[in-house]
């Protein structure tokens, strides 16, 4: 069964929506994340993927008292992202109720210290993001892609011990036009070994069942639910029905 892992992006608390990674069109969907994680609980999802936008911009963790206010008042599982530049920001993140943490600029930019997390804490509580654009890394809130392959870069972790890998089709996000079959498929494909979760342009529930009949582990899902394309009781169903 596919893992359904709904969204939140924090920026000054508030649960946002950016398109395609740009600050310029963000969209406030609720000023309480709290409520929002509790809404997903009640649903009977168990995970949630937490995103410091904040700290994303500022390269180290802002908002980890949004974090610890989610992890002590809902039993969700989180994984968390954003900001994460150092080991300071890794134990803030993990202090703070966090399962997993996901790393992507630093796992490009500073491969010794990503690589000593992952030694350190291992590889379930690691997650790579391997975010990219036309099958290139793109990092930095996906302000600069890189030259270097997606393929190639989640192959040298999976090396180095990483077991997880959220990747986000940085044309797709925000769009509502559907996921990047190819692209998760082919990295399911490749690294047979991996735990696969898709990221971005979710648009209905036929994208879900889609990725699911590809044995995709994940797919994170957040515009469609904040626009309503898809219905949290929709998601519930669809749970209780792959148990």
């Amino acid at each position: 069964m596919i893992q359904i892992i709904p969204a939140i992006d924090i920026i000054n608390g508030k649960c946002v929506r950016l398109t395609q990674g740009d600050f310029a069109r963000t969209t406030e969907y609720n000023s309480h994340p709290v409520e929002v994680a509790k809404s997903f609980e009640g649903a009977g999802l168990t995970r949630l993927h937490l995103v410091d936008l904040d700290g994303a911009r500022e390269k180290k963790v802002v908002n980890y008292k949004t974090l610890e206010q989610i992890a002590t008042q809902t039993s969700l599982y989180i994984d968390f992202g954003g900001g994460l530049q150092s080991d300071k920001d890794i134990h803030i993140a993990f202090d703070n109720g966090a399962k997993q943490i996901t790393g992507g600029s630093v796992a490009v930019k500073n491969r010794d210290l990503f690589e000593s997390w992952l030694v350190k804490h291992g590889g379930d509580r690691i997650i790579l993001g391997a975010d990219a654009k036309n099958e290139k890394i793109a990092i930095h809130g996906w302000k600069d892609v890189t030259e270097l392959s997606v393929y190639d870069f989640i192959g040298e972790y999976i090396g180095k011990g990483v077991k997880y890998a959220i990747s986000t089709d940085v044309a797709k996000d925000g769009l509502l036009q559907g996921p990047s079959f190819p692209l998760y498929g082919f990295i399911d494909y490749k690294f047979p070994g991996l735990n696969v979760i898709a990221s971005g342009g979710i648009s209905q529930m036929d994208d879900i069942l889609r990725l699911n009949e590809m044995g995709i582990f994940g797919v994170i899902v957040g515009k469609a639910i904040y626009e309503g394309k898809i219905k949290l009781q929709e998601l519930s169903r669809f749970i209780v029905e792959n148990k």
